[in-house]
């Protein structure tokens, strides 16, 4: 966990990965800006894992107004996407249905100014139980997804849940924006993989300042 809300704290900033090179990634990358109290926290791999996590924080009183961020990698399902794309979900999409993202637009123009000349592209973010090659890759894009990971749609899904107005006009802020590891052409199996995952590295350490500006940016009703 990061550094806990105290009295008088600004409502917290929960950011969820699954991977522990993620939460390095997030942590080395963090500066000053948070309005609030932030953690980085790592699940695990899988929906399973991050839905446990996840409702774990925000059963916490400290944690229960908490701001949600899905961050991480994943692949991107677009024939024009490579290595250090940014995806920002205006929704994800799982087997329970589909969670609209909080302030897609400002997290899009937040992420341009923190990462410039980067693509960023903006759309639904599917989740999927294992990793999505070839065929399967094909007809996610088909059904209009853009990209794919495993615990977005898991972790959003739990903070609406674990809030008391859903996807109301007072429902928990949550986003999701990851960087793009692996893409059609440029597939984990194949050579260059190693300067992919280095690339997208050192973008999923540069996004804070846009996770950050977009918390402040957040009216977050104390419940």
């Amino acid at each position: 966990m990061g550094r806990e809300p105290g009295p008088g704290a600004g409502p917290p900033l929960l950011i969820a990965c699954a991977l522990g090179i993620e939460q390095f990634a997030l942590r080395s990358g963090e500066r000053g800006g948070a309005s609030g109290p932030v953690t980085v926290l790592r699940t695990g791999m899988g929906p399973d894992r991050a839905r446990r996590a996840v409702s774990r924080v925000l059963g916490e009183e400290s944690w229960r107004d908490a701001a949600v961020i899905a961050s991480g990698f994943c692949a991107g399902l677009a024939p024009d996407m490579h290595p250090g794309d940014l995806i920002v979900a205006d929704e994800t999409r799982g087997p329970d249905g589909a969670t609209p993202c909080t302030g897609t637009e400002l997290l899009v123009k937040a992420l341009v100014k923190a990462v410039p000349g980067r693509a960023v592209h903006t759309g639904p973010l599917i989740g999927s139980d294992h990793v999505v090659r070839g065929p399967e890759r094909a007809a996610l894009a088909a059904g209009g997804a853009i990209a794919v990971d495993m615990e977005s749609a898991a972790t959003l899904r739990t903070a609406r849940a674990a809030g008391a107005l859903g996807d109301g006009p007072d429902a928990r802020p949550v986003a999701a924006v990851r960087v793009v590891v692996d893409a059609p052409e440029h597939e984990l199996v194949r050579i260059g993989t190693v300067r992919g995952g280095i690339s997208a590295f050192r973008v999923l350490r540069a996004v804070l300042p846009a996770f950050f500006e977009w918390h402040r940016s957040l009216l977050l009703p104390r419940r």
